[in-house]
């Protein structure tokens, strides 16, 4: 299993000019496989792997190359080539894309050291801060608030500068499998132990039993966010003032992004640790952000990014996650499977064939757990009737108790 640690780090003002350096010539030689691609003809166009051969050339004809690592420049071709593969997907796809830009000094912001070319020292480090060695910069000084896992492999290192002008240092950790929890067997999943989630409206996320997830309030943040962003418009672009003006709204923006993202690691959390089984409805989020309507909201909710946390989190505490066909689990009776064509403002469930009733996203979430237990090739269970699983008696999962959710592993009132 492959993830990362991210950290904040604290270079020195020699260290930093160091990164920023570093930072150009990837830049300009990202630029240049661009362009020696580009050159190419169509029919003969080179691969990474013909790239990476023409380096020590490329570094023989412009040194300014040479004073790259090796691995970290082969890191950076093997940047474009990704580039360029995700960009040739998206097209097989049937997506309207042009070729690949070439890297402003305002675009290119990482660099990636691979197998080597970096040390972690952290017994030198006091009071939770630890130094990462980058091969010809030198030493930076990370705020080491989680240790890498003594069962993981460092594969890969990247320092980062936002554009808030900080720097950060992120480890691409992989796990031997065999290191890792073990998942319960699918045949001991049953409505107790395993969980469907429907990703809503009114609330954030409502769960097959009851529980609902409230939304994370950012209205405060947004309207700050406007303002800042009015007064940046007044400023004359490129002039020192607009430069201050736009470090403070990138700042606002990362405060929004880290707080949407520190919600859904502790959401995410506390459902794996609760449950032997999540099922969650595998949504077509780009079409939903085409609508015009609550875009923002759907932006906020970050569903893939939840999913995404979510699938990670299942392999480190060992709990099955499983994503669903989402289409009609609104429309369809959880209790007798008829479908009920309803607009988005009723937010009731009532089948007219059944007569069940619940709420509209407890019966969606109810739908997604049965189509789970279908996915994995299990039968719902004959004595759990629908009406005992979908609680109408929810708990709210307040902001200001989520720690709480990952100390306990259960909502907090």
């Amino acid at each position: 299993m492959e993830y990362s640690h991210r950290y904040h780090a604290y270079p020195t003002q020699e260290v930093a000019a160091g990164l920023e350096h570093h930072l150009d010539v990837h830049r300009q030689l990202y630029n240049h496989v661009r362009w020696d691609y580009e050159q190419a003809p169509e029919d003969n166009k080179p691969s990474e792997y013909d790239q990476n051969n023409k380096l020590p050339d490329w570094k023989r004809e412009w040194p300014v190359f040479s004073k790259l690592h090796s691995k970290a420049a082969q890191a950076t071709v093997a940047r474009f080539h990704r580039n360029l593969s995700n960009l040739r997907k998206k097209k097989e796809k049937g997506y309207n894309v042009g070729r690949l830009k070439r890297q402003a000094p305002t675009d290119y912001r990482s660099v990636t050291y691979n197998q080597s070319g970096f040390d972690l020292d952290e017994k030198r480090g006091q009071d939770r801060f630890a130094y990462v060695r980058f091969s010809k910069i030198g030493w930076v000084k990370i705020r080491y608030h989680r240790p890498v896992p003594g069962h993981a492999t460092i594969k890969e290192v990247t320092f980062k500068k936002e554009t808030t002008g900080e720097w950060f240092v992120s480890f691409g950790l992989e796990t031997d499998d065999a290191d890792l929890p073990e998942k319960p067997d699918v045949e001991s999943l049953d409505a107790s132990n395993s969980v469907g989630i429907d990703l809503g409206i009114l609330n954030y996320i409502h769960t097959s039993d009851g529980k609902t997830v409230d939304w994370l309030d950012l209205e405060n943040d947004y309207e700050r966010l406007g303002r800042e962003q009015r007064k940046l418009s007044r400023k004359e672009k490129g002039s020192n003032n607009y430069e201050k003006q736009r470090v403070e709204v990138a700042k606002l923006k990362r405060r929004i992004r880290r707080k949407v993202l520190d919600y859904q690691h502790k959401i995410t959390t506390w459902l794996v640790r609760e449950y032997d089984a999540v099922f969650v409805e595998d949504l077509n989020v780009k079409g939903m952000l085409e609508q015009s309507h609550n875009t923002r909201n759907k932006q906020d909710a970050a569903w893939r990014q939840f999913i995404t946390l979510l699938e990670y989190k299942a392999e480190l505490y060992g709990s099955h996650v499983v994503q669903v066909e989402a289409r009609g689990t609104s429309k369809e009776c959880a209790s007798c499977g008829v479908e009920t064509a309803k607009p988005i403002w009723v937010r009731e469930h009532s089948c007219p064939s059944c007569g069940f009733e619940t709420d509209r996203d407890a019966n969606a979430a109810m739908n997604v757990l049965q189509r789970g237990f279908a996915e994995l090739g299990l039968g719902w269970p004959e004595d759990t009737p629908v009406e005992t699983v979908t609680a109408t008696d929810t708990t709210h999962f307040e902001s200001v108790s989520v720690s709480h959710v990952v100390e306990t592993g259960s909502l907090g009132a």
